[in-house]
């Protein structure tokens, strides 16, 4: 499913190597002994475990994910976010409206992935940057459906524009 929205926005070369890192030993026998069908099995393995290990593997290989993007900061002495590569964002704004699907399944409406971000604001370590881009198309998504979020990405990235920050 992500692969089909990456193509759907102009990067299935990126789609297509989306989450190959979850062939990994590390990550895929934690998912397949930690497998619930409703929500990610890193939640059970955390709960089980303290920790998850395949998490901590997987936002490590990654790009996607927006915990890949912190770095430790001289000045502040602190590990703080940094913006993510746009390209990214777009891959991440098409992997949660792929999680918001499989873990919705027939109840899955185009605002889900915009509520779930919502109601995770200001417990993550989101640069405001990368927050903003992500809201605004997923703002978009809520109000005007897939196709034609979709074809913004797309056009977007193929004229090389910056994606648009969510005004508050």
């Amino acid at each position: 499913m992500v692969i089909r929205h990456c193509a759907k926005c102009g990067i299935f070369w990126q789609g297509l190597g989306h989450d190959l890192s979850k062939y990994t030993m590390i990550e895929f026998l934690p998912g397949a002994k930690f497998y619930q069908g409703t929500r990610s099995p890193n939640e059970m393995e955390r709960e089980t475990n303290g920790f998850s290990r395949a998490w901590m593997h997987h936002k490590g290989h990654n790009k996607h994910h927006f915990e890949y993007w912190t770095d430790y900061n001289c000045v502040t002495k602190q590990v703080e976010a940094v913006p993510m590569d746009e390209n990214y964002i777009i891959e991440m704004f098409c992997d949660r409206i792929a999680a918001s699907k499989v873990y919705n399944g027939k109840k899955y409406t185009d605002s889900d992935t915009l509520n779930y971000f919502l109601r995770g604001r200001g417990r993550h370590l989101m640069h405001a940057q990368t927050a903003a881009k992500l809201e605004y198309l997923l703002d978009m998504l809520a109000e005007k459906g897939e196709k034609e979020t979709f074809a913004f990405v797309r056009a977007l990235h193929k004229s090389g524009k910056s994606l648009p920050l969510k005004e508050f």
